[in-house]
């Protein structure tokens, strides 16, 4: 019979929750998700076999030897990998992660099980600590300088932008660890209100320091979701380089707005009994083929949803919910939808209550692909998406910065040739 450690010996438990769900370690472990509960509580001791498995899974995520691949990247401020995704379709390859929020790295390994060790709080990590790299990714929080984060600030009585200490800093950490590592190239994505917060104040220290400061050429351009996906989503895209290019926007144009962009009806679930729930009948309901009621808006819900936007139109604005059908393009999908879904609702038809997206439509409206694994609950899974990026603009913006990074790349490799060279001798 294996021994049994002490129920409260449970540290190795701990340290694989920090990447892992229930579910998820259950699944490796060849146990119910439940059993991992009790293990979690001390209601049942941890095997000492499970505890070496676990130690195991740790270990395993160490990073391994890089792989062939066409130029490294480091991704800060990760969320749930939707940067590296661009950047690894272009043969980039991640040698560092950092993000602070632990259900988001849960959704993080979950699709990037083969990943390196994921940093936290990325204001006390030692700049010369991280890898050499390429080029830097960073998508830094937006919500200082979102017109939704502003307001609430304001509410609040709270600073926003630079002077919000918890967040709107972060930007600087990012500049620090540009000045110590010096990445032939970098990418920062943010709210496209961050180039008028403050009057412009905000984005001119952000430009001084990037280009004067640190000495690189920037470009920014801010570019709306709906060329790839059928939602309207602005962000400034924010791109560098440490030296000259041929950089250029127009090198590889938008895709044409002509009536061609993508509607809804191209991310929801097919109601015909045609499509298969890869979440395991999550969505979809296995008898009926519809998505599952619990996504219907309750008569309550709905009643004071029309209420509150028929108040605000009275006022002659435009907040309020916004019904689309599966022809239409989408408001922005926020870390908010979870709350009541209101800014982005689903028509059932005449008479019929609306529905909230489902995580799945809520990823394949931000252009994730469909094999991407959704482990947290329905509210995380919304927060996570409304935070993250439209995958495709990020891999349409990757597709114009290679050429330009693998130029930098073969300016640089003679010098660091020479240099062994001339070291050597």
């Amino acid at each position: 019979m294996y021994q049994e450690i002490p129920s409260h010996n449970t540290r190795v438990l701990e340290q694989a929750r920090e990447y892992y769900t229930q579910q998820m370690l259950a699944d490796k472990l060849g146990y119910s998700a439940r059993q991992i509960a009790r293990w979690e509580s001390g209601e049942t001791p941890i095997p000492r076999t499970a505890q070496l498995a676990l130690a195991g899974i740790l270990g395993s995520r160490t990073a391994g030897p890089l792989r062939k691949n066409d130029f490294t990247f480091i991704d800060l401020f990760a969320g749930i990998g939707g940067i590296r995704l661009g950047f690894e379709s272009q043969g980039g390859q991640c040698v560092y992660t950092s993000e602070w929020d632990s259900y988001a790295r849960k959704t993080y390994m979950a699709n990037f099980p083969d990943s390196h060790e994921i940093d936290g709080d990325i204001t006390k990590v030692n700049a010369r600590d991280i890898p050499d790299h390429d080029v830097l990714l960073a998508g830094f929080p937006c919500q200082p300088f979102s017109i939704a984060g502003v307001s609430k600030k304001n509410s609040l009585g709270v600073p926003h932008g630079f002077a919000c200490k918890t967040q709107g800093t972060l930007f600087f950490d990012v500049a620090r660890i540009i000045q110590t590592k010096r990445p032939k190239a970098f990418l920062l994505e943010n709210v496209k209100n961050l180039m008028s917060h403050d009057k412009g104040h905000t984005f001119a220290v952000i430009r001084e320091t990037l280009e004067k400061e640190l000495g690189y050429k920037i470009f920014y351009r801010i570019i709306d979701g709906k060329h790839f996906v059928p939602q309207h989503r602005e962000r400034i895209i924010i791109v560098g380089f440490d030296g000259t290019t041929d950089f250029s926007w127009e090198h590889i144009p938008l895709p044409s707005l002509d009536g061609r962009s993508p509607k809804m009806k191209s991310v929801l679930h097919r109601e015909n009994g045609t499509e298969t729930d890869t979440d395991a009948g999550r969505y979809i309901d296995p008898v009926t083929g519809k998505v599952n009621s619990r996504y219907v808006l309750s008569d309550k819900l709905w009643a004071y949803l029309q209420a509150y936007a028929e108040k605000h139109r009275a006022k002659g604005n435009g907040f309020g919910c916004s019904v689309v059908t599966p022809e239409d393009t989408s408001r922005t999908l926020s870390a908010r939808y979870y709350k009541d879904g209101s800014e982005i609702l689903i028509s059932r038809g005449e008479g019929l209550n609306p529905r909230r997206l489902t995580p799945r439509e809520c990823a394949r409206l931000m252009g994730f692909p469909e094999e991407f694994n959704i482990v947290v609950s329905d509210t995380r899974a919304y927060k996570q998406f409304g935070n993250s990026v439209v995958v495709p603009v990020i891999r349409h913006v990757a597709e114009i910065m290679k050429p330009c990074i693998m130029q930098l790349k073969e300016q640089h490799e003679p010098c660091m040739q020479q240099g062994i060279l001339s070291f050597t001798q």
